[in-house]
């Protein structure tokens, strides 16, 4: 009876080792990395996809639109952004960073331009092109990442000083969250923010930094939460969502009633009852409730395992490069989406305020998916940079995936040559001496030769009179 009771925690525990030594064997080739990435961003799509055409049919249907009309533009913009992924996977990392100074000039520009644009329920974030709405400020997160550390690595061995720490990129970045501030949109601006700590953070910037530009973004949102009825309503209803539950209160309550509904499996695909009106902004900002209610803690527990994944692969990337500007977009890139994901699901859940975030690749919002698809080809292009990967693909070929896309071999990394000041000599240098003429030269000729001639042999003639003529 004990063997047989023993047998099965046994084979259990073997089956756990062998996964395990599996799992390690496959982490530890090339092109585990990329391979990450690439899974990770085809699980959230086609997540996101299924969970939009949910949340969204009803609402579709009740302006007449017809069932499939933010399915289709969420479809459009997801193929707009595997171009986007494309690009940024082929293109060469030192033409991108080259090119970051010329983004983040456009971003500006575009960030002026689009608060001339009419309001949208008294907001200015979008460009109208067409049926479509473009948002800068998604292009301005990918910008300030990649120009950025571009800065950062340029100024790396001055980087002790604040000055040459916070500046161009502490100004340039305050600029930009001035600018999505005055639209106003504080969700993206939270993002914004992010980005910028990461590359402070990232970089090694003394933590005394961190505290003094916590206080003053603390201070600023303060003020920025009090200055319109609705924020100051959002953060009293964060405080206490129980004073106005059909008012300011409404999509807390509901959310985590929506949730609590959902149980371990789910209500089923397309059977939540939230979309229905119950929950506004259910297919953008709360697409996370109608996960849990239609799937279930299980599928909240697939997104969140997602999102640390990536988390882990994008660190993971940045941890294995040796090209400082990669190891720097990598991880700014990874701790924006990550954090981003985060606090939508924080204020979903209540631990948070409502911002309007997005869930990157699972909310409705084509500007969002198309850039966060964008950011996904970056971090694939730096994973194959990894000086294994590097080794691998050029000496071993480009595999199956390279050769279906074309993908050419990336280049080793060569370290920049160091560039050292020039030092000035403790005492300048003696001025050589002349050798003397007249009578009486050629003995001092041979007495101090090896001072003002050590090369020079004495000739014949005179070796073999003694140095006398």
């Amino acid at each position: 009876m004990a063997t047989t009771s023993n047998a099965g925690p046994k084979a259990l525990g073997k089956l756990l080792r062998g996964a395990r030594k599996t799992l390690t064997a496959w982490l530890s080739r090339p092109l585990a990395s990329f391979h990450l990435i690439l899974a990770v961003m085809g699980l959230l799509m086609v997540l996101g996809l299924i969970m939009v055409l949910s949340a969204s049919s009803t609402l579709s249907v009740q302006q007449g639109s017809g069932a499939y009309s933010y399915f289709t533009k969420q479809a459009v913009f997801m193929g707009i952004g595997l171009v986007l992924f494309y690009i940024g996977l082929r293109t060469p990392l030192s033409l991108i960073r080259r090119l970051s100074g010329i983004f983040i000039g456009v971003c500006a520009l575009l960030l002026v331009l689009v608060l001339f644009t009419p309001a949208v329920n008294g907001a200015r974030g979008w460009i109208r092109i067409g049926g479509f709405g473009v948002q800068p400020v998604e292009l301005a997160k990918l910008a300030l990442a990649l120009w950025g550390a571009h800065v950062l690595v340029l100024k790396r061995n001055l980087l002790h000083r604040y000055r040459h720490l916070l500046v161009p990129l502490l100004p340039v970045g305050l600029v930009l969250l001035a600018l999505v501030a005055l639209e106003p949109d504080m969700g993206s601006a939270v993002s914004l923010g992010i980005v910028l700590l990461a590359l402070l953070w990232f970089v090694g910037a003394p933590l005394r930094l961190f505290g003094g530009i916590l206080a003053g973004a603390v201070v600023v949102a303060g003020l920025f939460a009090f200055a319109a009825p609705y924020r100051v309503a959002r953060v009293f209803s964060f405080l206490n969502p129980n004073a106005d539950p059909r008012g300011a209160g409404l999509q807390y309550n509901q959310s985590l009633q929506a949730l609590a509904d959902g149980g371990f499996f789910g209500r089923g695909l397309g059977e939540g009852a939230s979309k229905w009106g119950y929950l506004p902004n259910i297919h953008t900002d709360f697409i996370f409730t109608l996960i849990g209610e239609e799937l279930g803690f299980l599928g909240c527990a697939v997104v969140l395992g997602l999102f640390a994944l990536l988390a882990w692969a994008g660190l993971r990337i940045a941890a294995r490069n040796t090209d400082p500007w990669i190891r720097l977009v990598s991880a700014a890139l990874t701790v924006w989406l990550v954090t981003q994901a985060a606090i939508n699901i924080g204020y979903v859940i209540g631990l948070l305020p409502v911002t309007g975030v997005t869930l990157p690749l699972i909310s409705y919002g084509g500007t969002s998916a198309a850039v966060t698809l964008a950011v996904f080809g970056v971090l694939a292009n730096c994973a194959r940079n990894e000086p294994e990967a590097v080794s691998a693909l050029r000496n071993q070929g480009p595999g199956t995936f390279g050769r279906l896309l074309r993908l050419p071999a990336p280049e080793p990394y060569k370290a920049p040559p160091s560039k050292r000041a020039p030092t000035r000599p403790s005492t300048p240098p003696r001025q050589a001496q002349r050798p003397p003429t007249g009578p009486g030269a050629n003995g001092y000729r041979r007495a101090h030769m090896s001072k003002w001639e050590p090369n020079r042999r004495m000739p014949r003639d005179e070796r073999r009179a003694g140095g006398r003529r």
